[in-house]
């Protein structure tokens, strides 16, 4: 599968966008202070995370810093630095990019919850009030049931309590999929192989988890999609309340 258009742009913008910042800059450097120049740096670094994912802003991060080293410190045109004070600031510039470009990353994430879609939020609204006047805990766990079957159109669908067996494959609260001892990329792989988990947790309390089959053929749900089931799901542990103990492999 192809990287979708906006994270290809993004990295690529990774590299050039700090790039001509810094060149920009070279004319006026006399005139700038360091941390002037890091600061300028770092707003080319939102700029990158905001169109991309969090690597095209952690690349935009170490691009910054290489390129402040090389046009703005001592030898210029050199990725040898000889001032202390130099070096100090192109560090701090490779660690306060990394943190706003996952900052920024984050926000984009919320930024999609805020957007999803009417229908989205209807069943939001409609599973709470479900669970407010369902007569048992256990009404509350069918309806999520029914309705992660919908939003992630799945095959199949059902609900475990008790112990955490085996090592499957996750629905994470972000919205990604783990593994066991692999990187995923729900992306460009779609769904793992066999049943996914969807734990019920809330407030880090386990209540059971939900062991998902997804459809033979479909693709994967987008990332808004995926949040709400994580959402139903908490709804689920919500309603069930206080958690048993149980023991986990993983």
């Amino acid at each position: 599968m192809r990287m979708p258009l906006r994270d290809a742009v993004a990295l690529v913008a990774a590299v050039l966008a700090p790039f001509a910042v810094a060149l920009a800059l070279v004319p006026v450097r006399d005139g700038m202070t360091h941390t002037n120049v890091a600061l300028v740096l770092v707003v080319a670094v939102v700029a990158v995370s905001a169109l991309g994912n969090r690597y095209a802003g952690a690349l935009a991060a170490l691009s910054a810093a290489v390129w402040f080293d090389f046009f703005h410190t001592l030898p210029y045109e050199s990725l040898h630095i000889e001032g202390r004070g130099d070096i100090e600031t192109a560090v701090l510039l490779l660690v306060v990019g990394l943190a706003v470009s996952q900052l920024a990353a984050r926000a984009r994430m919320l930024r999609v919850v805020a957007l999803t879609d009417a229908g989205h939020l209807e069943r939001l609204h409609e599973t709470a009030r479900f669970a407010r006047f369902a007569a048992s805990p256990d009404d509350v766990v069918e309806q999520v049931r029914r309705e992660l079957v919908e939003v992630l159109e799945l095959r199949a669908c059902r609900f475990e309590r008790g112990s955490l067996l085996g090592h499957p494959a996750r629905l994470e609260q972000d919205g990604s999929v783990t593994v066991p001892q692999w990187v995923w990329d729900l992306d460009r792989q779609g769904w793992p192989e066999g049943e996914i988990e969807l734990r019920a947790t809330l407030g880090g309390s386990y209540q059971g988890r939900y062991m998902m089959t997804p459809t033979a053929g479909a693709g994967v749900p987008p990332l808004e999609a995926r949040l709400v089931a994580v959402t139903l799901a908490a709804q689920a542990a919500a309603a069930l309340g206080e958690p048993s103990p149980v023991s986990s492999r993983h």
